[in-house]
């Protein structure tokens, strides 16, 4: 019998003055059976950090991912079918996925975490140098190790604030800083 995924449920306060963003979203997350608490948050984060003012032109959802080889951990589909944004959770193996998504969707994001994030930067950022609208983004992975701590239950009340690039995520227990370092810009 196929392990079935574990369902949360989130409510995200996001406080982005970065970009003049501010709202509160209920989510719910399937982790995946094969997915860490890790990888869960991450997406969650990266969801915090890209979801758009408004959903004039799509909103931003949790895709199959893991489920399915053809989609992202998240993506964004404008009303006019065209793929806004396509966003990556971890530490894509193929360059050629994210060659073929750059051709697909406006915008690309990855947001690479573990240790593991800098050697594999190291061994495919010159694959990926001749993409334009892809950026990737590298979270320590302490820190990256440390957001698995939220999802210690499946009812998750969070807020995400933003200032100056630098994120704090908190919730009624405990609050940690998080830096998202730019690897590649688009």
């Amino acid at each position: 019998m196929a392990l079935k995924s574990t369902i949360y449920k989130a409510t995200l306060q996001i406080a982005d003055m970065d970009r003049a963003r501010y709202a509160t979203h209920s989510l719910t997350l399937a982790r995946h059976p094969s997915e860490t608490d890790e990888r869960l948050m991450v997406r969650l984060l990266a969801f915090g950090l890209n979801v758009p003012a408004d959903d004039a032109d799509g909103a931003l959802v949790f895709a199959r991912g893991l489920s399915d080889t053809d989609e992202p951990d998240l993506w964004q589909t404008a009303l006019d079918g065209r793929l806004r944004h396509w966003i990556e959770v971890g530490q894509p193996a193929d360059e050629r996925r994210l060659s073929r998504a750059c051709g697909r969707a406006d915008r690309v994001s990855v947001y690479a975490y573990s240790a593991a994030a800098e050697i594999w930067w190291a061994g495919i950022r010159h694959k990926l140098a001749r993409l334009p609208n892809l950026a990737v983004w590298r979270l320590p992975a302490a820190q990256s190790q440390a957001l698995a701590a939220f999802a210690d239950e499946r009812s998750l009340q969070l807020q995400l604030n933003v200032q100056d690039g630098q994120c704090w995520l908190t919730d009624a227990r405990r609050s940690m800083e998080i830096h998202p370092m730019p690897l590649k810009v688009a």
